[in-house]
């Protein structure tokens, strides 16, 4: 089979997708084009921002991208490439792309709220605080996981570290001169993106090397300093152009695979069982998380996105339309490494330091069809995926001080402090970035990240049976990924204390309780009104 027919075949079924099962969402969910959006009716300037439909596109599938979808599905096909696809192209229509949109049509509904207030409403205040605290400690893994991959990127390939750099201090103009200056958004737009491929030039010239330590520090007072500053400066702005690169980048492997035409080589099942990662099932559904379904993507979703979003009939564009690409760049991903062998794609990921190397070399490969030199399209795709981490670090962190807010509100005062709160989320990931590699921590992320989406999923069910909504199309993917991430977190309990990682082996076993007593709180809720004939499933 070739790469080029798999990829053909995923767009296609993408795109009908979007058009059939989301116009279906639409309905289900209730959309109205003419109820104004918190973006409106609670503009502070700050967090509350109207966002253009592409600047927030860019924003949303630039901060839920990052490096899960390259990440997830390179590591995840040392079982096969069939089931890894299956995964995806299923779990991105039924599964993650429900969860995103659904996830933003209830916090809309309730002020841009996140969804552990929605919880609060529906659940009660213990539901609440048990959400709260499990957001906070994925999200601190979630920092800290993309800490890691960003500080093993740019130490790999110094030229990303001058771009992304570079890149910064770009976005920050762009947002000055149309937020501020008020300059015509295309004319910004093509200067913005002009500035951004000549950096990448400037990186390749002057690559900046320094060491694994320097990076982390650097990195976490990024972190720190983009989730303090208002949304027009910088996170709009910089997500909005990164965009651009991720488009080209997808734009160029599609054309490079149709050019090359490549067989695909690598095994499409080499079994139930692998030595490196354990059984397929659970370990194939929380290792590929982005690229099919992320909880992180509810917190976005309902964080950010909800705030910025102009009219309810561009939510399914923006979140389901972005969980749909993203699938489709996971299936890049396991075409950057399907025309290898399962020898040369051993070799090549032990060579170039692991997935994000790997898929750099893959995709360098494809673009150099083209006409590129094939070096430069490696860099160029190493500095792409890099910006993208980047975007994900720092939105990680602004809802991490989302949720240390949220939950010390009736606690410690002195915690709802904005840089207070952020400072929590920074020492926490600071900490956890220095404690391992990212082929450690990933496992425990992606089982963290997925659980919460499962509890997303609780709680817009919960809102959706609530209001006399038939949430089935929430419920069994909802029952589906508990199953999945629950069964995860046994298998990585025993794994971790065999192996006498005993950090992550507790950090497994306080995630397995408090979702566990979620459900709890949950089924009590759902019990609670169960005599009300409004109540469907």
């Amino acid at each position: 089979m070739s790469l080029l027919t798999l990829l053909a075949i995923a767009g296609i079924i993408f795109i009908i997708a979007y058009f059939t099962y989301g116009r279906f969402l639409d309905k289900k969910l209730g959309v109205d084009p003419n109820r104004p959006t918190p973006a409106i009716t609670m503009a502070d300037g700050v967090d509350y921002v109207v966002a253009r439909k592409p600047v927030l596109l860019g924003h949303h599938f630039a901060t839920i991208a990052g490096g899960g979808p390259i990440v997830g599905p390179i590591t995840a096909v040392v079982f096969g490439w069939i089931p890894a696809v299956i995964w995806i192209i299923v779990g991105s229509i039924f599964i993650g792309g429900v969860h995103d949109y659904a996830s933003l049509q209830a916090s809309l509904r309730h002020r841009a709220e996140s969804i552990g207030s929605i919880i609060k409403e529906y659940m009660g205040k213990r539901g609440q605080t048990l959400f709260l605290a499990f957001s906070i400690a994925t999200l601190i893994l979630i920092v800290g996981v993309f800490i890691i991959l960003v500080k093993d990127t740019f130490v790999a390939v110094p030229e990303a570290a001058t771009a992304s750099i570079l890149f910064i201090g770009i976005a920050i103009a762009f947002g000055f001169l149309v937020n501020q200056m008020r300059m015509n958004f295309v004319l910004a737009s093509i200067l913005g993106v002009a500035a951004m491929f000549l950096s990448i030039w400037v990186g390749i010239k002057y690559p900046l090397q320094l060491s694994g330590e320097v990076w982390i520090a650097i990195l976490l007072v990024y972190a720190y300093l983009a989730s303090v500053m208002p949304v027009w400066m910088l996170l709009q702005p910089r997500d909005y152009l990164n965009s651009f690169l991720l488009y080209g980048m997808i734009g160029g492997a599609a054309l490079g695979i149709i050019l090359a035409n490549p067989q695909i080589k690598l095994a499409g099942y080499t079994g139930f069982y692998n030595e490196t990662l354990g059984f397929l099932f659970p370990i194939l559904f929380i290792t590929i998380a982005c690229g099919a379904v992320s909880g992180f993507h509810s917190l976005v979703s309902s964080g950010t996105t909800a705030k910025q979003l102009d009219n309810e009939k561009n939510g399914r564009f923006i979140t389901y339309g972005s969980m749909l690409l993203e699938g489709f760049l996971a299936i890049i991903a396991i075409g950057a490494v399907a025309y290898l062998s399962q020898e040369e794609f051993t070799a090549r990921m032990a060579e170039l330091g692991g997935p994000i190397g790997t898929f750099s070399a893959g995709v360098g490969f494809f673009m150099s069809h083209w006409g590129i030199p094939e070096v430069t399209a490696t860099t160029f795709t190493a500095l792409t995926a890099s910006a993208f981490l980047m975007t994900t670090l720092d939105s990680a962190t602004r809802l991490g001080k989302y949720a240390v807010q949220e939950f010390a509100e009736s606690r410690a005062k002195v915690f709802t402090h904005n840089h207070v709160a952020t400072i929590v989320v920074v020492v926490g990931a600071g900490a956890l970035a220095l404690s391992g590699t990212w082929s450690t921590v990933w496992p425990l992320f992606g089982s963290a990240n997925q659980m919460l989406g499962a509890i997303a999923l609780l709680a817009v069910s919960v809102w959706l049976i609530k209001t006399g909504v038939k949430a089935w199309f929430i419920i069994v993917p909802m029952i589906f990924m508990f199953i999945v991430t629950l069964a995860a977190l046994i298998v990585l309990m025993q794994q971790n204390f065999t192996t006498g990682n005993y950090f992550l082996a507790s950090a497994s076993f306080i995630l397995f309780v408090l979702c566990i007593v979620l459900v709890i709180e949950a089924w009590r809720s759902l019990t609670t009104v169960s005599d009300d004939t409004s109540v469907k499933i």
